[in-house]
């Protein structure tokens, strides 16, 4: 059996992360750890989880963390580096946070108030990066950066059309709904029940969602590195607790067709079970996708407007985050990679 601890057990991240672990067959749940939270009973945060209801939260350390074969940390973005250079070097660390997601400093200084800690490999098995899938990268590897969740709906919609050069890097839009749960746990007064439910509105307007940089470093890394991707991306939130619905757009290559795009679509995915295009005239919704670790995707060509456009859906906190983040375990220590991650959605 793997051991596997969890360090920011209490948040919706660290929560998502225990409900896949425990219907893992090749995994035992170790210590639970956070911070202002220590002291407290994990079903004190996630009633759901039944049988670790009356396990004890303790303090976030690397006393606490050490032991294990796996280490999962569900920390605030910047908090990540410092703990995980306190960590062994043959332990596998799995970071949810944004520390090591960014290969550029420069695009790290940007967006984040912390020192630049580097890249690890990069938690996305179905994206392909310079002609080979993330999938290689993530073998073996002892540290691993799990991906945005915009960016996993984002990148796995628009990386098979740079990768095959049949859009234009330099003029891609985007515009996602998210559910409330992606901005975290904490008590913020926008998120309240009040304020959102029957409204929507957007945030990180003009360019300055964290996420921005995630995504655009993608495609450029899919269409071979050379080219600069230009994006502007408009995240809004949406009244649900769950779930990105993503429409991306993107110029096209003069004489692209269809059956171009459709082909490179079935080309990248044909043999990846948590990537589904649909079938023609079905669209992509966030009920479909909800508790699973699957991306959705379909698409359309604007013909008057020289542009195609797709359409993603993933549930933010299981392949948007913990799915993720277990997906990449599996592949690191040779385990089977679908072990214990749902490929069905719940619904209604």
């Amino acid at each position: 059996m793997v051991t596997a601890a969890v360090a920011g057990a209490s948040g919706y991240a660290g929560g998502e992360i225990l409900r896949l672990l425990l219907a893992h067959p090749d995994v035992e749940i170790g210590a639970l750890t956070a911070g202002s939270s220590a002291g407290s009973r994990l079903g004190d945060h996630h009633p759901s989880l039944f049988s670790l209801a009356e396990r004890p939260v303790l303090a976030t350390n690397a006393d606490a963390l050490a032991g294990h074969d796996v280490v999962f940390l569900a920390l605030p973005h910047g908090q990540s580096a410092a703990l995980a250079a306190q960590l062994d070097a043959d332990v596998v660390v799995i970071d949810c946070g944004a520390d090591f997601r960014l290969e550029r400093e420069s695009d790290w200084q940007r967006f984040y108030d912390t020192p630049y800690a580097g890249s690890w490999a990069y938690g996305m098995p179905e994206l392909v990066s310079k002609g080979v899938k993330r999938r290689e990268q993530l073998r073996g590897a002892r540290r691993v950066a799990v991906p945005g969740c915009y960016p996993t709906a984002v990148s796995l919609a628009l990386a098979p059309l740079a990768a095959a050069s049949l859009i234009a890097l330099d003029d891609v839009v985007v515009v996602a709904s998210s559910g409330v749960s992606g901005a975290g746990k904490g008590l913020k007064p926008h998120l309240l029940g009040a304020e959102v439910m029957g409204s929507m509105s957007p945030y990180g307007v003009g360019g300055g969602h964290r996420h921005t940089p995630e995504i655009a470093q993608n495609l450029r890394l899919a269409a071979g590195g050379e080219r600069e991707v230009t994006l502007s991306f408009t995240p809004t939130l949406a009244p649900m607790p769950r779930g990105i619905l993503a429409t991306s757009t993107a110029r096209l290559a003069p004489g692209t067709t269809a059956d171009d795009v459709a082909r490179a679509f079935a080309e990248a995915y044909a043999d990846e079970p948590f990537v589904e295009l649909l079938a023609a005239g079905s669209w992509p919704a966030t009920g479909s996708v909800l508790g699973s670790n699957v991306v959705t995707l379909q698409f359309a060509l604007d013909e008057v407007a020289g542009r195609v456009v797709v359409t993603s859906a993933v549930d933010n906190l299981t392949k948007g985050t913990a799915g993720a983040a277990v997906q990449s375990m599996n592949l690191s220590l040779g385990l089977g990679e679908t072990t214990g991650l749902p490929l069905a959605g719940v619904s209604p």
